[in-house]
């Protein structure tokens, strides 16, 4: 990403990925939002932590409320908050299933609708969404996750058409495993299983995710829109 300071919002923000990419926008220099549910793990004088639930539109009404107000705009939303839940279909309780649908695709909508309202008035406005190579694998015990992340990566391919004229560009990263509390909740041997069926068999980095995202956020990327890239040779 270029160097010039821009604002950027991560969704999820307080551990995993999303504090990686936190972290990684304060080193460029950027001013950062970042929003979850919980308190904010970090301290830092360009980062405001909002805390909210992505898929309540009140809050994230108020989130992007206090982005106008203490930012007066924004340049790029990374939709990274998510949830899974590993359990065959037949043992998947309705609360958890429809959980990961309200925060994974839902709190992706949320987000994406009030932030395209915001990022029109920045010179190269972007979204990226984070998406997983269970879609493409078809991972057993993981349904509905990989449902509401190939939804997410419909909705960021339609997205891109819709907002292409306004400047702005809308992408999604899929990595492989990552080492985070996430995953930590998965038996080891089954994502040691899923690297090995990638053309590259090794774990994904935090630094591999934010690599693609930068790439994505760059001013100097926008002709690249509507794109899914998995990471690890899956697809």
């Amino acid at each position: 990403m270029e160097t010039d300071t821009r604002r950027v919002l991560v969704t999820g923000a307080s551990q995993g990925i999303g504090l990686a990419l936190v972290r990684h926008f304060l080193a460029q220099g950027h001013q950062v939002v970042g929003v979850a549910r919980g308190e904010a793990t970090l301290a830092a004088e360009r980062y405001l932590h909002v805390q909210g639930d992505v898929s309540s539109e009140p809050d994230v009404a108020a989130l992007f409320a206090e982005v106008r107000a203490r930012l007066g705009g924004l340049d790029a939303l990374v939709n990274n908050a998510g949830l899974a839940s590993m359990n065959q279909v037949a043992l998947m309780p309705y609360d958890a299933a429809r959980r990961i649908v309200e925060v994974n695709l839902l709190g992706v909508f949320l987000c994406t609708r009030a932030g395209i309202r915001v990022l029109r008035h920045s010179p190269a406005g972007r979204i990226v969404n984070l998406t997983t190579v269970a879609v493409p694998l078809r991972l057993e015990g993981e349904a509905m996750y990989a449902a509401s992340k190939s939804a997410v990566e419909e909705f960021t391919r339609v997205v891109a058409r819709e907002v292409g004229g306004l400047g702005i560009t809308c992408n999604a990263v899929g990595p492989g495993p990552v080492r985070t509390r996430l995953t930590a909740k998965v038996p080891e041997r089954l994502l040691d299983a899923l690297v090995k069926r990638q053309a590259i068999p090794r774990w994904s980095t935090e630094a591999d995710v934010i690599n693609v995202v930068d790439f994505f956020l760059s001013p100097a990327s926008g002709m690249i829109t509507g794109q899914v890239v998995y990471l690890g040779g899956i697809g």
